[in-house]
């Protein structure tokens, strides 16, 4: 197993090359790109939990100056992919290390000129990018190289800086700026040390230097950092300071620093797989996405929708945080799952504001946060591809389900840990304010004596504005039932903390007893006479076509499918898991029958437009013991950021990058669905469902503070060791 993947020259390819070669440490992401690209290349440091909203375009994270910015010149000549096809091009990502390594050669005026650079952010020292470069020649050549913080960068609704200021020191450029908004301050320090470089001239915020290339590689190194307002007082101070730490040490101890951090989190994170190489590569893949964008140095900030692979969906967290990415967070590093439900809780007096901006109580969080639990949510999310013009939808207004999905993660949280303490420092108040903005947004039908949630839209998405969910009124139903639960959890463990929550959100007897009244009267949809459950209000009654089909009505490739008269509207054909989703979560209140007639119904009718879909009807599939199902599922959710095989537009929006949810979604696959892993009784259990060809599959777990190493093999029994 090599643990690296790699791509030849393909300039078609530049785009999803910078998403599948992606670095990142939790706090940026620099995309996969080459020393040479700018803009037009969508080159981009993107950093975690820094937004900005220039003039009345979307508001969305900022992308840092390019602190190793790197090009070679022979006079007026740029030697460089930009402007002539090499002799020989491969970059390659060591996703074990964490390292991305180019070597290009380029046959120049009857001379071969190779570059071979290996760069990394480091994973411990958060604010750090390192460069080497290697230039080497077959015949004596003498070049020029340019080297600089390029603040010409990629933005999909920027410009977001503005204020440049450019400082130099004894071989350092620090660059400063100022976020459009809110004035927020970033800087981006770089130092480049090789004594084979010959100074020339500075021009801007780049130095120009000239080197001797000979048939010996003329070795040297960038060092770039980066910090802004969020992270301290004087961004630029810390830039310097940090720059000057660096340069008293080497590339290759700070290398050697950055790997020793990756083999630890190899170490709990690793999932083995014997029999099945593509599968192996793929989910340890994806567990390198998931681990180089944990944000393990703050609470403050979570996980976006697309990573840190650029500014898609407006850098905004999503359910599909908690969701898809927790479990495995979880189960492998704690201290990341507390971050991210602490983000949660920060953000919770945000959504306070937005349920009471409805006219509701509680909290109704955003269907795409940013820092402070604003919704960036446009009210005109997609473009009509044919008028041009902006096209009203709901998510923002709609999508109530995201509240439940938050109460049920600390739940799980605290069902997983058994520790009420993370409850206590706030969690318990979200949960008892998503409760309170249900009781609040249901719609009492006297005539049928229930509670119903009336115009919603549930996961699919297509369809909106719909009755009854069966997906939102479940996940509705679990949170009044959480709440009532740690009501009397606190009363017992807790009871001066629980009087200050309920003090707090307002809480008293007479609320407690319309949260019973709300779970007991809830109209929950049930299986009909086939097993079938509704996915909502009506939805039987809609036209019952192919997905084929409905993909043959498109005038327009890149046409949204949903909304109020996109090709999928008035039709049973969905976005992604609705009903099964439900299932994934709640299947121990159903049949194995009913689960497995649900999967047959929903499944041929379920488009699969979002990453989120695939793990889903794996782990279903799974619960009627059904791999041979499942696997399929598995390998395209495992492969999704290796093959690029996802929408890259809603209408006209380009929503391309990484899809850390489904890569979590690879790992609740191969774990719980194949490995059948879960909690009874307060004890680790599996029951294993391996795919045909898997002789082996081994995992670590983290379980109330300990490490269970946990091996199964086919035909054999599985076995739990405690290290």
């Amino acid at each position: 197993m090599s643990w690296k993947i790699s791509a030849d020259y393909d300039p078609n390819q530049i785009v999803a090359n910078g998403n599948k070669f992606l670095l990142a440490n939790g706090y940026m992401g620099y995309r996969g790109t080459m020393e040479e690209y700018g803009a037009p290349q969508l080159t981009a440091n993107t950093i975690l939990g820094l937004y900005d909203q220039a003039e009345d375009k979307w508001r969305e994270p900022v992308n840092a100056p390019n602190g190793l910015f790197f090009k070679i010149f022979d006079q007026e000549n740029e030697i460089s992919l930009l402007t002539q096809k090499p002799s020989y091009h491969q970059q390659m990502l060591n996703y074990k290390e964490g390292t991305h390594i180019r070597k290009t050669s380029f046959s120049y005026q009857e001379n071969i000129i190779t570059l071979h650079t290996e760069r990394f952010l480091h994973m411990e020292r958060f604010h750090l990018m390192a460069d080497e470069i290697q230039l080497s020649a077959e015949k004596p050549i003498t070049l020029q190289v340019k080297i600089g913080i390029d603040t010409a960068v990629w933005d999909i609704n920027g410009p977001h800086l503005i204020n440049f200021e450019t400082e130099r020191l004894t071989s350092q450029i620090i660059v400063s700026a100022q976020t459009q908004e809110m004035r927020k301050k970033i800087t981006t320090a770089q130092a480049v040390c090789g004594s084979q470089l010959k100074f020339l001239k500075s021009e801007g915020q780049f130095n120009y230097y000239e080197i001797d290339i000979t048939p010996t590689p003329t070795i040297f190194h960038i060092f770039a950092t980066t910090f802004n307002d969020n992270d301290c007082l004087n961004p630029k101070n810390a830039a310097k300071k940090e720059l000057d730490t660096i340069m008293a040490m080497d590339f290759a101890s700070l290398k050697e620093e950055h790997i020793q951090v990756w083999q630890a989190l190899w170490e709990k994170a690793d999932v083995e797989i014997d029999g099945d190489n593509p599968a192996q590569e793929a989910i340890r893949y994806s567990l390198y996405q998931l681990l180089s964008i944990a944000p393990r140095h703050s609470d403050k900030v979570s996980i976006p929708a697309r990573g840190l692979s650029g500014q898609t969906y407006k850098g905004a967290i999503f359910w599909d945080t908690e969701m898809f990415m927790l479990p495995f967070f979880m189960h492998v590093l704690p201290e990341v799952a507390k971050n991210i439900l602490s983000y949660r809780i920060h953000t919770l007096p945000g959504a306070i504001a937005k349920a009471k901006e409805y006219g509701f109580n509680g909290a109704f969080y955003a269907w795409e946060s940013q820092e402070s639990g604003q919704d960036a949510t446009s009210d005109y999310n997609v473009t009509d591809v044919f008028t041009k013009r902006p096209m009203r939808t709901y998510f923002r207004d709609k999508q109530i389900h995201i509240s439940g999905d938050i109460a049920y993660a600390f739940w799980q949280y605290y069902e997983y840990t058994e520790d009420l303490n993370l409850l206590l420092a706030g969690g318990a108040r979200v949960i008892f304010e998503c409760a309170k903005f249900y009781y609040s947004y249901a719609y009492y039908k006297v005539e049928k004596n229930r509670f119903e949630l009336i115009d919603v839209i549930g996961p699919d998405e297509y369809h909106e504005r719909v009755y009854n969910n069966a997906y939102t009124n479940k996940i509705a139903l679990k949170t009044i039932k959480n709440a009532l639960d740690l009501w009397e959890i606190l009363a017992q463990k807790a009871p001066d903390q629980l009087k200050e929550i309920l003090t707090e959100s307002k809480l008293t007897m007479t609320e407690k007893e319309q949260f019973q009244q709300f779970y007991d009267e809830l109209y929950m949809p049930s299986p009909n006479e086939d097993g079938i459950i509704e996915q909502f209000d009506g939805y039987f009654s809609l036209e019952d076509v192919s997905v084929s089909t409905v993909k043959n009505r498109l005038l327009n490739d890149k046409e949204y499918w949903g909304g109020a008269y996109g090709v999928a509207a008035d039709t049973q054909v969905i976005k992604q898991a609705d009903v099964i989703f439900m299932l994934h979560l709640f299947g121990e209140e159903y049949t194995k029958s009913e689960i497995q007639k649900n999967w047959q119904y929903y499944e041929p009718r379920t488009e699969h437009g979002s990453s989120l879909s695939a793990c889903i009807y794996a782990l279903v599939a799974c619960q009627f013991d059904n791999q041979d199902w499942a696997y399929p599922y598995f390998m395209k959710t495992a492969t999704v950021d290796l093959t690029e095989n996802t929408k890259q537009y809603a209408g006209t929006i380009y929503i391309g990058g990484t899809h850390p949810a489904a890569n979590g979604g690879a790992w609740m696959s191969a774990v719980q669905g194949f490995g059948g892993l879960s909690v009874k009784n307060g004890q680790l259990v599996t029951n294993p469902r391996l795919p045909k060809n898997w002789r082996r599959l081994a995992f670590n777990i983290n379980f109330h503070d300990a490490t269970y190493y946990i091996e199964i093999k086919a035909g054999k029994k599985p076995s739990i060791t405690k290290k």
